[in-house]
């Protein structure tokens, strides 16, 4: 080093002499008063934060300070550094992702792969399939058990199999029973003649399905594509559909047991099967029994030909959700819409056809056994349809409905989400619902370093850049969602901020409780899904109507948490037993809402208890990973 170089910055002076006398884990050798932690850590500056601000002597909860940045002394400088200039952030994110312990989608690369003749995958994932297939001649490829049983997957197809003549692709248990799943379809199938694309079991059971069908068999002749058990037991994500069978002829698309058993699954069909020719559709049980669906149906078949489209248990006994078609059938000819069993739940929810078949000729429409909450907006009336069964008030049928599939509905309020007071006393048995933290393991970043990052709905095209993120990404949807939760106004007497950081937990809890508090959440998931017996209960603050902060994860690159402070609750602490044996298992915290009114009516609370807003009180369990402050006795 030459002697006219400037010294290195005080701070990281200060770091290379502490590294010096740390040993390799980066822990002090001797003479620290942080627990053996580096000071000069993340969680070191935590620890010291914490005794700073938290006025009490309580032990730090170590279920929290375990969720701090595991950087080191070194990364931690060095990646300080980085934050200030985003392109550099961008540049270095999948080191930043790794070491951080982030929520990141790797970047892949196009694929070389050459592959002749029939091909099977099997445990293969993360893969980037271009122009895959294309001009192929008959032939098979299978996709069986591929990226299953994973926890993040993303999985390009790009002009895959296009030009194909006779050539089937089959995917068989994909990505099943997997957490966090991004899958591109884009441009596949297209200009392809005849051949099937069979897509069974696909993404069953997943956590948070983001997939995409970009021009999927656009200007295809001939070609079949069946989606059955597709996206079945899946839980909080999105399909979409964008120019799916645009230009097609003689297509013929089956969607069979798609999304059912789902929990707010939204699928978007836009241009789905726009200037097609004698398309064939057919959606039978789709969406079945599902909780909240959201379903979009844009421009669907919009100035097509003797198109065919049949709805048949499509979102029957569901729970609430929404449908709206918008200009579907549009300027088409000779169409046939046939709606039976459509939207019969238990918990109605609202269907909106705007601009249907307007302009349309010759086109035929039959709504048989249709629910209720309905809106015709510019419907064409000079077509030929009949409407049968056709629901505006509650019928006989209906509570015969409510009677038969009441408890199939309530699979969606688990037995024991919600619960009254009065159970909470010794001896109890109740159920216990399955409280497991079903989102990925990722840790807070360290204040300065997430300080730099941009957090607003008006700065997400810079958040997009600097996690990689497409517009229709997984990344992007969970960014955008988390933003829209964060930036929504507070309801009635709530507080609430979003935290990104320990520290700024920290304050935000202080700020509402002082600074003597308390962070209680359950000590372990045993006796989930299952019966449980209450041992000793106590109220905290000597179970009066209190304050709190409740601090729920949300769903982002890295761990971010909504907290909010609402009136009028108590909170518990409660030993909780195996019945049979007596014995202890686990620690239960659970919080009584004793104000209901600002809440929805249907609110799970209510489907599951009964009764309505500011009729009841509800009480849950704090779930794994969430948390609950209060002030200290």
């Amino acid at each position: 080093m030459s002697s006219n170089a400037p010294p290195p910055p005080p701070f990281l002076r200060l770091l290379l002499i502490f590294i010096l006398i740390s040993d390799v884990g980066g822990r002090i050798v001797a003479g620290d008063d942080n627990g053996g932690e580096n000071p000069f850590t993340p969680k070191g500056f935590l620890l010291r934060y914490w005794k700073k601000q938290i006025s009490n002597d309580f032990p730090t909860p170590e279920f929290l300070i375990s969720k701090a940045s595991p950087l080191t002394a070194v990364d931690y400088v060095g990646f300080t550094k980085i934050a200030n200039d985003q392109n550099s952030l961008t540049a270095n994110l999948q080191e930043f992702c790794a070491k951080a312990k982030l929520l990141c989608f790797p970047d892949l690369a196009p694929s070389l792969e050459k592959h002749d003749g029939e091909v099977n995958f099997a445990n293969y994932k993360n893969q980037n399939f271009t122009s895959y297939g294309n001009n192929r001649l008959g032939g098979k490829d299978n996709f069986q058990s591929y990226t299953e049983d994973d926890n993040v997957v993303i999985d390009t197809f790009r002009r895959y199999s296009r030009g194909g003549t006779g050539h089937n692709d089959r995917f068989t248990g994909y990505a099943s029973e997997s957490n966090v799943v991004d899958q591109s379809f884009n441009t596949y199938g297209t200009v392809a003649v005849g051949g099937e694309g069979q897509f069974t079991n696909y993404n069953d059971k997943v956590n948070v399905p983001n997939l995409r069908f970009t021009s999927y068999s656009d200007g295809g002749n001939g070609r079949k594509q069946t989606f059955t058990t597709y996206t079945n037991q899946a839980n909080s994500g999105n399909e979409g559909f964008t120019a799916y069978g645009k230009n097609g002829n003689a297509a013929v698309n089956a969607f069979t047991s798609y999304g059912n058993d789902s929990n707010v699954i939204g699928s978007g069909f836009k241009n789905y099967g726009e200037s097609g020719n004698g398309a064939n559709d057919t959606f039978s049980n789709y969406g079945f029994n599902t909780n909240v669906p959201e379903n979009t149906f844009q421009n669907y078949g919009a100035e097509g030909n003797a198109a065919t489209e049949t709805f048949a248990n499509y979102r029957e006994q569901a729970n609430v959700g929404d449908d709206t078609f918008t200009s579907y059938g549009k300027e088409s000819n000779g169409a046939k819409n046939n709606f039976v069993n459509y939207g019969k739940s238990f918990n109605e929810g609202t269907d909106k056809f705007i601009s249907y078949g307007k302009d349309a000729s010759g086109e035929e429409a039959s709504f048989k056994i249709y629910g209720m909450n309905y809106t015709f907006k510019e419907y064409n009336k000079e077509s030929s349809t009949t409407f049968a069964s056709y629901s505006n008030e509650t019928s006989s049928i209906e509570a015969s409905m409510v009677a038969t599939t009441s408890k199939r509905v309530n699979k969606w309020v688990e037995p024991g989400k919600f619960f009254r007071e009065a159970l909470l006393k010794k001896g109890t048995i109740m159920p216990m619902p399955d409280i497991r933290d079903k989102m990925p393991q990722r840790s807070f970043l360290p204040r300065v370093i997430v300080s730099k990052f941009p957090f607003s709905s008006s700065k997400l095209q810079e958040i997009k850049k600097i996690f990689h993120a497409g517009d229709d990404s997984s990344t992007a949807k969970m960014v955008t969602d988390a933003l829209q939760e964060c930036e929504r106004a507070p309801s009635p007497g709530e507080t609430k901020r979003c935290v990104a950081s320990i520290e700024d937990m920290i304050d935000f809890a202080t700020s509402v409780l002082g600074r003597s508090v308390k962070v209680r959440t359950t000590d372990t998931t045993a006796g989930s899904n299952g019966e449980i017996m209450l041992g000793e209960v106590k109220g905290i603050n000597s179970g009066k109507v209190t304050k709190s902060v409740s601090c729920h994860q949300s769903l982002y690159p890295y761990l971010l948490y909504y907290c909010h402070s609402v009136p009028k609750v108590r909170v518990y602490e409660a030993d909780i037993l195996d019945p049979t044996t007596k014995t202890k298992i686990n620690h239960g915290i659970a919080i009584c809402h004793l104000d209901t009114t600002s809440w929805s009516a249907d609110h799970g609370a209510f489907i599951a208890l009964g009764l309505g807003p500011g009729k009841i009180e509800v009480c849950h369990w704090i779930f794994e990973n969430d948390m609950t402050w209060a002030a200290a006795d």
